[in-house]
């Protein structure tokens, strides 16, 4: 094997290592970065999850009779009709 053709060999592993160490430095920074977008996404996902609680809470508060009645009361100022008010419809 001739001097030039180690040289060239030598040079070639060179390039190989910068290029394969500059290659992990890459993937290692790429890496991180989607983790910690990961770890957003998470949290994200968590709060989500806590606010749909609280609007199935809500849902089910508003549609308790209970409710509809107190604000159909105080909103609308709807009361019930006395017994003397009520009239019987018969077909």
């Amino acid at each position: 094997m001739s001097s030039r053709a180690v040289h060239l060999a030598v040079a070639g592993l060179w390039v190989g290592v910068l290029a394969s160490s500059a290659g992990a430095i890459y993937l290692k920074h790429e890496s991180r970065t989607l983790f910690i977008e990961l770890e957003k996404l998470s949290a994200e996902r968590d709060q989500l999850n806590i606010e749909w609680g609280r609007l199935q809470l809500e849902q089910s508060a508003w549609s308790a009779h209970g409710f509809v009645e107190q604000v159909a009361n105080r909103q609308l100022q709807l009361t019930f009709p006395s017994a003397t008010e009520v009239k019987i419809v018969q077909p």
